[in-house]
């Protein structure tokens, strides 16, 4: 089943992978592909580590579509994109803020343990990062010291924490998905970097 949060989720990550295939120079078709993975790579592995087969992405073809609006909606504002580059950071720290927490309640849906939902979580708000980047021939930035995947996790552990304080179930999301938004914007107007050890 398809649900509103698995669509917002996959248009904005699939239009963040659109405008940075525009930007690498890429044609339609190419900014397509890298839409669609974007929008589907993490949810797609995590189907498969969690063994909910087919992916949702081969029963719905809605993601297909919803993959192609935003590549439609990036590939015609081509003329106006260079005005507003913040917006891709915007789009991506949100992007990543939305799965991590469809992730986690996918994860919670079958039953995983906490810490293997988080896991869960994480994998659906990277792993199409990682594609997206691959596709443009750079290094993922989750292999950059970004703060992007411990942005995911202290997020995750707020939902948790939101949780046992008898919080709602959509507050705990909105509140989640802000943090981890928030963290990774903050991270990117600040340089701030992951520390090698």
């Amino acid at each position: 089943m398809v649900h509103a949060w698995d669509i917002v989720a996959v248009f904005v990550a699939a239009a963040s992978g659109a405008i940075g295939a525009r930007r690498a120079g890429m044609d339609f078709f190419g900014m397509f592909v890298v839409a669609l993975v974007t929008g589907v790579g993490g949810g797609t592995l995590r189907s498969i580590l969690i063994g909910d087969l087919p992916p949702l992405v081969l029963r719905h073809p809605a993601f297909v579509i919803i993959a192609m609006v935003a590549t439609l909606v990036a590939f015609s504002g081509d003329r106006w994109w260079g005005k507003v580059r913040r917006l891709v950071s915007w789009v991506d720290a949100l992007s990543i803020g939305i799965f991590m927490v469809v992730g986690m309640e996918v994860a919670r849906d079958h039953h995983l343990a906490w810490w293997a939902c988080l896991g869960m979580g994480v994998v659906t708000a990277t792993f199409g990062g990682v594609l997206r980047d691959v596709l443009r021939a750079e290094v993922p930035l989750i292999f950059r010291k970004e703060i992007y995947a411990s942005a995911c996790i202290a997020g995750g552990l707020l939902y948790y924490l939101l949780e046992h304080f008898g919080l709602g179930a959509e507050i705990c999301k909105i509140t989640t998905i802000l943090v981890i938004t928030g963290i990774r914007l903050l991270a990117l107007r600040y340089a701030l970097h992951q520390s090698e050890g």
